[in-house]
């Protein structure tokens, strides 16, 4: 579990997901006066995603499935080796990748995940690896305990707030995320953490050694008339059942809007209604209140909607079936996270439980860290876990153009509507995240070293320079001004498509062990892919890069 912002510092945003949690808001912008209110459906270009049907996709996945024992033999793996298919992606000109899962010996291989890149003659065009060292251990017989990897991860997650007094269970995998192999546990520690925030602590432990090895927090959040606090007037998609309406949006997966009533576990109760509208445009303290529910509702169907019409995505898994929402958890708290275990997102009601995290680009960067969860499972550690918050901040950005309401308009500003600094600024800054007192411009040794909420901006500044170019400039009414490490002037190609190559290189490129490396070495694949190798987007997405260091 990630919360919405960092507790450390300062106030930064966070969200979260399970295996690649993640963190931070945000908003995305178009080039001056041309700038277009949201992004319209890309042209059908041979390397992006075909729209599959559910029934198609099913069949997809059940045939690479069947045929993973060949492919593995196929990619070199060894005979201890399967692979477990996890998604798959196919292009309009039929080149498909499948992202797998893997096992050696019947246990899990953590940082053992793949993608391979399959031609429409059915020739496998290339394998893309998590990490590149083959799976081999010499014994899957444990040396230390399981009641040992369980107590030192329950004196961890003790150490950072967690209120449990055992651990939830460990089991043996394959450690494959740095370094050589070895036989390890995961250990998943609950509770909550010293904020209220829920804890779902993953620690992986040497099982000869008893070593702790990784750890990573897996929280990284009819037609009716929504009056929300931050979107203004709305419509919201409901289901009337005899007289009675409710939150529940039928057409997209049937995603539902719950109430915690501050508190914080549990589903919660069903908003529901004599009447379809929904809020006053007023925060209320009441654990009655409706209006938290109609932004959080909002901004669901709004990044439905940005996904599938942007990407030809159909939910978080890409399977038709919506998550759900839950407001006015726990009482006066200042965040919102992500949880990829119950494929739900969750929302505190801020300061006085009166300032509730449920804007639009909240919703969008926490339903984003579902997708990178189900697609490339970036770690939510270093500079993957950087790259996991800024793909939110990158993806948020995208959902609050795509929706062009006018109370809540496009920007490259992260969370610049809940106040939760206090002052009126926002959490973040795009064109230079430095701004915020913590992120990074740049890429550098230490990048890696930072918390993950400042560690993503080199990821965020790229794609703002990427998007808009370098320089200052105006754009729906807010001035940016985006430097450059090496003094070149970028030229930007547009927010649109930025997203696609971004979205491509998650999808297709991306696993969960990606740096800033690989992710410049994904995004150059994707550009290529998308427009060409060379082409005017591919030179930009290199010079982006170079722009912050990553070369």
């Amino acid at each position: 579990m990630t919360p919405l912002y960092a507790r450390h510092k300062r106030t930064t945003l966070a969200i979260a997901t399970a295996v690649a949690a993640g963190a931070l808001l945000a908003t995305g912008v178009s080039t001056g006066a041309s700038a277009q209110p949201a992004a319209a459906k890309p042209a059908p270009l041979a390397a992006a995603p075909q729209l599959l049907s559910n029934s198609a996709r099913t069949a997809l996945v059940q045939e690479k499935q069947a045929a993973a024992p060949e492919t593995a033999q196929q990619i070199g793996l060894g005979t201890k080796e399967k692979l477990v298919v996890k998604d798959v992606v196919k292009d309009v000109d039929g080149t498909v990748h499948t992202r797998y899962e893997r096992t050696y010996a019947g246990l899990p291989v953590l940082g053992g995940d793949l993608v391979v890149h399959t031609a429409p003659s059915g020739k496998t065009e290339g394998v893309t690896k998590a990490h590149s060292a083959t799976i081999k251990v010499a014994t899957v017989t444990p040396k230390i305990s399981t009641a040992k990897a369980e107590k030192q991860a329950l004196t961890i997650a003790k150490a950072a707030g967690s209120d449990k007094t055992a651990a939830d269970g460990a089991r043996k995998v394959i450690w494959a995320g740095t370094g050589t192999p070895v036989l390890a546990y995961e250990t998943i520690v609950g509770g909550f953490q010293d904020d209220g925030t829920p804890n779902q602590l993953h620690v992986i432990t040497d099982a000869a050694t008893g070593k702790k090895l990784f750890e990573y927090q897996g929280i990284e959040n009819a037609t009716g008339t929504g009056k929300t606090l931050y979107s203004g007037t709305v419509s919201l998609d409901t289901t009337l059942s005899g007289t009675t309406y409710s939150l529940t949006d039928a057409g997209r997966g049937s995603h539902k809007t719950y109430n915690l009533k501050h508190g914080t576990s549990g589903t919660g109760t069903l908003f529901t209604n004599t009447t379809n509208t929904w809020g006053t445009g007023a925060a209320s303290s009441s654990t009655t209140d409706v209006t938290a529910a109609a932004d959080a509702a909002y901004g669901a169907q709004e990044t439905w909607d940005f996904y599938k019409n942007t990407f030809g995505r159909s939910g978080i898994k890409n399977n038709g079936v919506g998550a759900y929402s839950r407001v006015h958890y726990g009482s006066s708290y200042v965040n919102a996270f992500w949880d990829d275990s119950c494929f739900c997102m969750t929302y505190g009601d801020g300061s006085g439980n009166t300032h509730p995290l449920t804007s639009l680009d909240v919703a969008g960067h926490e339903m984003s860290h579902g997708v990178t969860a189900n697609t490339a499972g970036l770690n939510y550690s270093g500079e993957s876990g950087g790259l996991n918050e800024a793909t939110s901040d990158i993806f948020g950005t995208g959902v609050e153009f795509y929706a062009a309401n006018s109370s809540d308009v496009g920007d490259y500003l992260i969370g610049e509507k809940i106040n939760i600094n206090g002052d009126g600024t926002p959490l973040r800054y795009m064109d230079q995240p430095s701004k915020d007192g913590g992120s990074a411009n740049y890429w550098s040794s230490s990048v890696g070293n930072l918390d993950v909420h400042y560690s993503s901006g080199v990821a965020n500044h790229f794609f703002y320079l990427l998007s808009e170019g370098s320089g200052a400039k105006t754009i729906n009414g807010v001035s940016y001004n985006s430097p450059t490490s090496n003094g070149s002037t970028v030229t930007g190609i547009g927010r649109a498509k930025a997203l696609q190559i971004w979205y491509k290189a998650l999808t297709t490129y991306f696993t969960s062990t990606t740096k800033y490396a690989g992710a410049r070495t994904g995004t150059l694949s994707a550009a290529a892919a998308l427009y060409g190798s060379g082409s005017t987007e591919y030179n930009a997405v290199a010079a982006a890069w170079s722009a912050v260091n990553v070369s």
